[in-house]
């Protein structure tokens, strides 16, 4: 622990190995504050992908029991993982909304559970009653992929500590695809994520504890998502920590003709890589193993 009482995750060179990388975006800040974890920004922070879901786009159905959902994410973090983001409903283009209580059926005793074992867990929601209730089961981040616009969600992150990601979505899941439409999506997309955080600032919520994501298949087409990731330096540029996942979504399979979403990791690792190199500091990712040796190749070359 720190001097405030939180739980320092490692520096760079105490768990992997690895220095500083992403230096335009941690240069703004050193750590991203997670409810009792000060998590440090000197290298990048990998957020593992855990779905306890029956439909999400590349593993559904895969971890559906609590049992099989905290062995896999033991897996995760084994191979490098720093923070394990557990999601209960599918957000893929779409998706028909969960009801809450089906939602925390499948997420809190995994939530549970992983917060007992001492793991920085983030809930992966759109909805408040989820998000407070994984919050009161131990959860330090909250993930909204709707970049709490719900009133009722900005109470929940005001009547907590825990980090939170703001990300950018036109419409919702099931609507969002037939929205992808800009003047400018290099303009909006910055725009709307430094007014949500502005936003959330205002309601007295500490800037340490805000972290953005640009939202890449979320109400985006291909070229949208592409030039987003192209604009990482900008994005890293507005002042938070910004995270990169990219990991198996559509418009990596477009661009390298992989239809399969599992066997887009080599696309997955090339976009992390791109985004970490021009400023990005946490990278939410499924496969675990190979973007942590790709980092670690990453630096090897930088440090030559």
């Amino acid at each position: 622990m720190d001097a405030s009482g939180s739980t320092r995750l490692p520096l760079a060179g105490e768990k992997n190995g690895w220095e500083e990388l992403g230096t335009a975006a941690a240069s703004l800040r050193t750590t991203w504050q997670c409810g009792r974890f000060d998590v440090s920004l000197e290298r990048p922070v990998v957020m593992g992908v855990l779905n306890v879901t029956p439909d999400s786009f590349s593993d559904g159905g895969e971890h559906n029991e609590p049992k099989e959902a905290i062995a896999f994410a033991s897996k995760l973090l084994a191979e490098g993982a720093d923070i394990i983001d557990v999601g209960g409903e599918s957000t893929r283009p779409g998706a028909v909304e969960v009801a809450g209580r089906e939602e925390l059926r499948r997420t809190l005793p995994v939530v549970r559970e992983l917060a007992r074992k001492g793991v920085c867990v983030s809930i992966d929601t759109r909805h408040a009653q989820v998000a407070a209730a994984c919050i009161e089961a131990g959860a330090s981040a909250i993930n909204d992929v709707s970049g709490f616009r719900d009133p009722a969600m900005v109470d929940v992150a005001c009547s907590c500590d825990a980090g939170l990601v703001v990300m950018h979505m036109k419409g919702d899941p099931r609507s969002m695809q037939q929205a992808a439409s800009y003047d400018n999506v290099v303009a909006e997309v910055p725009s709307y994520l430094r007014r949500q955080a502005l936003l959330l600032e205002h309601e007295g919520i500490s800037h340490s504890r805000i972290c953005i994501d640009p939202g890449p298949g979320f109400g985006k087409k291909a070229e949208h998502s592409l030039a987003l990731l192209k604009a990482t330096d900008k994005l890293a540029s507005l002042g938070w920590p910004l995270m990169v996942a990219t990991s198996r979504k559509g418009f990596v399979g477009q661009a390298t003709g992989v239809r399969c979403a599992r066997e887009r990791v080599a696309g997955s690792v090339a976009s992390a890589l791109y985004a970490v190199e021009h400023g990005a500091t946490v990278v939410r990712v499924h496969d675990v193993a190979a973007t942590v040796q790709a980092l670690r190749m990453l630096q090897a070359i930088q440090r030559a």
